[in-house]
């Protein structure tokens, strides 16, 4: 269930720069609803093809999330601890476990719908949340939250939290093992073994 609904917090940020200059609300709403209407009509995707998927990630999604601060949140006071070099090393790698994975939910769209609760922000805000919920043909509604921080280059997200569970602090307890046991440098390496056993088996897949 989290990697399906996960699929949304790809999908929602792929767009041009330009969009990433409105508001956060903004934001969701509109490019949610380009990109879901784009999977909707691509065949290639809905039947399976996660080649495809992770290449709309890579291309359209990454410029609209802050993968920096999301790896930092994820390791937690370890974090401060490691090197510039490490912190660089477990962003890439960060940022690829998460491609790798969610790329997948996206070739299991099903018409789900967006609803997008009301929103308030204040002037001069540069941290919001923007709350929606995910309407799922024979499910119940799941409570998907957005949370974005201002940067020059316009609003990013750094944190989603879906029906009460963060992304981020999701993998903190992993990660807090992983540290404990080995080291940042241990960390760096599981999720890199990770990410390797990922495109193997998508490379086993597209043979098939």
């Amino acid at each position: 269930m989290m990697k399906k609904i996960f699929a949304f917090l790809f999908a929602a940020f792929a767009a041009s720069s330009v969009v990433a200059q409105e508001a956060p609300d903004a934001l969701i709403r509109d490019v949610t609803e380009d990109v879901l209407e784009i999977i909707r009509k691509d065949k290639d995707i809905q039947g399976g093809n996660t080649q495809k998927a992770i290449e709309l990630v890579d291309k359209k999604v990454l410029p609209h999330f802050n993968f920096q601060h999301m790896t930092a949140l994820a390791v937690g006071k370890e974090w401060r601890k490691a090197s510039p070099h490490q912190q660089q090393q477990l962003t890439a790698e960060f940022k690829t476990l998460l491609v790798r994975t969610y790329s997948n939910a996206l070739t299991s769209y099903k018409n789900q719908k967006i609803v997008y609760k009301p929103f308030k922000m204040n002037a001069g805000d540069t941290d919001v949340l923007v709350r929606t919920e995910v309407l799922q043909p024979g499910s119940k509604p799941v409570q998907l939250d957005y949370s974005l921080e201002k940067q020059e280059s316009g609003w990013k997200v750094y944190d989603v939290v879906v029906a009460g569970i963060s992304l981020v602090t999701n993998y903190r307890e992993q990660f807090t093992q992983e540290i404990r046991n080995g080291g940042v440098d241990g960390l760096i390496a599981t999720v890199a073994a990770k990410n390797k056993s990922l495109e193997t088996n998508l490379v086993k897949v597209e043979k098939k």
